[in-house]
């Protein structure tokens, strides 16, 4: 049972969970904060908490199983658990059933607006691992999907969407499409093999880089436009610029003939980004925050 247990964590990459999770709290920290002049509550955390296992776990198990022929043909990915038979499709779909239990069942306890945008959370979760059998926009729709981590935390708590939501949900979506780029530069080959899109495999590593390059810029000018609309002083204004910092760094890592830090870009920096953000979010509006 242990042994199955990790070869699921493993299929969803339960610790890529600290890319969207410290988002889901700034989303619910600010939102609160910012509409409602309030902390949210513990059981309100919790929730949220749920409510991301669920959703992504969903999502994750989603993709490794409409993936599964791909990634058997795929040398990178050949010895992952459903294409190396250490899982069941079957197996699978029980576990992405139960993901979606969970979702549901948290978002039940959140605000109805939540439950309102269930269908919508639904379709973006399905429809992302079958992009990229269509458009090289499929970094963009994954980014889409992840930035509902922030908003479904601002409108857990609030039950409204606003502009500071919006900005907040752009600003994480397209943080996430670049990282994506990043990472599907290591398949560029293949895609184009066997006729996939990607935007490496569409316009080459290089020019996949500078796109990924203007998403991130993007992000940092959402990041730094938060911080003139809100509350947020300037425990948060130290947070954004070692953020920013850190993407700067990330792209130093990749270059078009040089793919040996991938890894490190992509799991490693953007794992400490979102936790810098976090970190430095939290501490502004519960420490330095006049209540």
């Amino acid at each position: 049972m242990i042994r199955k247990i990790s070869i699921f964590l493993e299929m969803i990459k339960f610790e890529h969970s600290i890319f969207a999770l410290p988002f889901a709290f700034v989303g619910a920290i600010l939102g609160a904060v910012v509409l409602e002049k309030r902390l949210p509550l513990w059981s309100e955390i919790g929730w949220i908490v749920l409510a991301m296992i669920g959703a992504r776990s969903a999502a994750m198990g989603l993709n490794r199983l409409i993936d599964k022929a791909i990634d058997l043909r795929n040398p990178r990915t050949k010895n992952r658990a459903l294409p190396a038979g250490l899982l069941k499709s079957g197996e699978v779909f029980i576990f992405i059933a139960i993901s979606f239990v969970l979702l549901f069942v948290a978002a039940f306890r959140l605000d109805p607006l939540s439950v309102k945008l269930l269908p919508l959370a639904v379709f973006m979760l399905v429809i992302y691992s079958y992009t990229k059998r269509f458009t090289w926009l499929c970094h963009i729709v994954l980014g889409l999907t992840i930035g509902l981590a922030p908003l479904g935390g601002w409108v857990a708590i609030t039950g409204k969407i606003d502009f500071t939501a919006i900005l907040l949900y752009i600003s994480v979506a397209l943080w996430t499409a670049g990282f994506d780029i990043i990472y599907a530069c290591q398949d560029a080959e293949f895609d184009r093999d066997e006729k996939l899109h990607s935007i490496p495999s569409r316009f080459g590593i290089a020019k996949a880089l500078w796109i990924a390059r203007i998403f991130h810029t993007i992000t940092a000018i959402g990041f730094f436009t938060l911080f003139m609309l809100t509350d947020l002083s300037w425990g948060y204004l130290v947070g954004m610029i070692i953020a920013i910092a850190i993407l700067f760094y990330e792209h130093t890592l990749v270059k078009p003939y040089d793919l040996s830090k991938l890894n490190m870009a992509f799991f490693t920096m953007n794992g400490v980004l979102s936790m810098v953000i976090f970190i430095f979010t939290l501490f502004d509006l519960v420490v330095l925050h006049q209540w």
